[in-house]
């Protein structure tokens, strides 16, 4: 009996140094591609370095110092930039999903030309970023760019519109004025449009798994199409709608190349990606570039953990 038990022990812990040796390259790589850039990241940010010190020994120096910090946050444009690329992230984030939504509630049912228009929808996707920045800025050139050129054909405007270069627009509506972000809206409609095929592609595939026979049981029960949606296809959706939410919020907050190449960051467009880009890059100041990045870090974790807090309860 002592045998067998010594045997058991025995295996459990060849078993147990297997599993460790089948891990360890797993550990290797998160270890040297996400824990330790975080943690070089953390001791630059503490330090005054600038991008002439990364080749000395500047950097093992033991100085450590919230300087960085100091310079990030008194910065008079950062309650600005902080605003802008909320706004951005937010109203990017929830117009891809709703194109999504649009795009993916036409091609659900059953036409000729079905497959086709699918492909076509993620055109904006595959299309490098360059490219498809490069066509938006000649649309919307106020020189030669074709919207321009048909609003004032058709007599909607009297000049042209800087959409990517004018931060303010003053419309009157009804005996109303209204002042509205020209630029940041250009970059939000861009960033909806080039992203949308992401959300597209969760929200079909969910919608191609929701049971016919919720539908067919609510239309004898005589529920519109509109109730059908609200009552049915939405609290199905709901689950794929928050998390594609978090996605997007997390990759349009630390977007970087679309508004560089559509505004450089100018006329309200800046956030803090370029904030960042400007002190590392701009000002040779690795230490306040890492600052920002540590910045971003932390309101994204204070924003998951808000999702994964409420938001995940919200949903059960």
């Amino acid at each position: 009996m002592a045998h067998t038990q010594r045997q058991k022990i025995e295996k459990h812990q060849r078993e147990s140094r297997l599993a460790f040796w089948m891990l360890a390259p797993t550990f290797a790589v998160v270890l040297a591609l996400v824990l330790f850039p975080v943690i070089w990241n953390i001791w630059i940010s503490l330090k005054p370095v600038s991008l002439a010190d990364l080749r000395g020994d500047a950097l093992f120096r033991f100085n450590p110092g919230l300087d960085n910090f100091r310079r990030v946050f008194s910065d008079p444009g950062f309650g600005s930039t902080l605003l802008t690329t909320l706004v951005y992230t937010i109203g990017g984030s929830l117009l891809s999903i709703l194109l999504g939504l649009a795009a993916a509630l036409l091609v659900n049912g059953e036409f000729r030309g079905r497959a086709l228009l699918r492909g076509l929808f993620m055109a904006p996707y595959i299309a490098p970023v360059v490219a498809v920045t490069f066509t938006w800025s000649f649309i919307l050139d106020p020189q030669m760019g074709v919207l321009n050129g048909l609003a004032m054909k058709h007599g909607l405007v009297d000049r042209p519109i800087p959409f990517l270069s004018q931060r303010w627009l003053d419309l009157e509506i009804m005996g109303l004025g209204f002042r509205i972000p020209l630029a940041l809206i250009s970059v939000i409609l861009f960033e909806g449009w080039r992203y949308f095929p992401f959300a597209f592609l969760f929200i079909l595939a969910r919608l191609q798994n929701i049971p016919d026979q919720l539908y067919h049981a609510a239309s004898v029960d005589g529920a519109t199409p509109l109730q059908r949606f609200l009552h049915i296809t939405l609290p199905q959706l709901t689950a794929v709608l928050s998390i594609l939410f978090l996605f997007r919020f997390i990759w349009t907050f630390n977007k970087f190349d679309d508004i560089f190449l559509l505004t450089r960051g100018q006329a309200g467009t800046k956030t803090l990606p370029l904030d960042l880009y400007d002190y590392a890059f701009g000002q040779l100041n690795m230490g306040a570039g890492s600052a920002t990045a540590m910045v971003l870090f932390g309101i994204l974790a204070l924003c998951m953990f808000v999702y994964f807090r409420w938001g995940m309860r919200f949903e059960n």
